[in-house]
């Protein structure tokens, strides 16, 4: 199949930072180039030229940078000043092991603790990421994805682990974005999450605990079967590329 996946300006934050209203906005703005890497890693991020691409003052900006750095996204350096974070194989692997592990006590306790109408939102948040899959819509499939995962977590019923759970998948944004650029992976994943529905249905907190726990890694260990965990396919690629 020949159809180009098409890129994204926004894959949606969790939740808006900590700070002023504008500075959360250029955070969110920032994100978002960061992540579709129209700023790519270890470009230097000039603060005038980026408030000015913005259309912020240097205030907003500079705490926005600082907030990204707190979500690992950019890296400030004494005398060089805000760079994009580069690509860390390690650092990815090291996060993505913890976040298979919430994401698999998130499932163990939503499948016990989720309402019916909880249960019916996945559902219908599903359905939805199967029309984007079959639109090829990068964009819908991202954010879908996303809520999909929120839903479960907040099915726990635990503030600790939501908390937790946003901080750490904020970093990982940019690596699930680069995933869903290779359609074989992106096929693999919509197998996976019809499994989850059916096990959050069936309220099975063992199976959808393990099956969370091998999801959240699944691209990772495809992308490393093949070769490609240190040139992760750029947003935008084609299918085929």
């Amino acid at each position: 199949m020949s159809d180009t996946l098409r890129t994204a300006r926004q894959p949606e934050p969790e939740a808006a930072p900590a700070g002023s209203p504008l500075a959360a906005h250029v955070v969110e703005r920032l994100r978002d180039l960061i992540v579709t890497e129209e700023l790519p890693p270890g470009a230097p991020l000039r603060e005038r030229a980026l408030a000015e691409r913005l259309g912020v003052s240097r205030t907003p900006l500079r705490d926005a940078l600082k907030a990204l750095a707190t979500e690992g996204l950019v890296t400030i350096e004494p005398k060089r000043g805000a760079v994009v974070a580069p690509f860390s194989e390690a650092a990815v692997a090291e996060k993505l092991d913890v976040l298979a592990a919430l994401e698999g006590f998130a499932g163990e306790r939503a499948a016990e603790a989720a309402t019916e109408a909880e249960i019916a939102e996945v559902r219908a948040l599903h359905h939805d990421l199967l029309a984007a899959f079959e639109r090829r819509d990068r964009t819908a499939y991202f954010h879908l994805n996303q809520a999909i995962h929120r839903a479960l977590v907040a099915a726990a019923r635990n503030a600790t682990l939501t908390a937790l759970h946003a901080q750490l998948n904020s970093q990982l944004y940019a690596y699930r974005w680069r995933g869903s650029a290779d359609l074989t992976l992106w096929t693999t994943a919509i197998a996976e999450h019809a499994q989850l529905v059916d096990l959050l249905s069936r309220r099975d907190a063992a199976g959808l605990s393990a099956a969370l726990r091998a999801h959240v890694g699944s691209t990772w260990r495809q992308l490393r079967r093949k070769g490609d965990a240190g040139g992760i396919p750029q947003a935008g690629a084609s299918v085929g590329d």
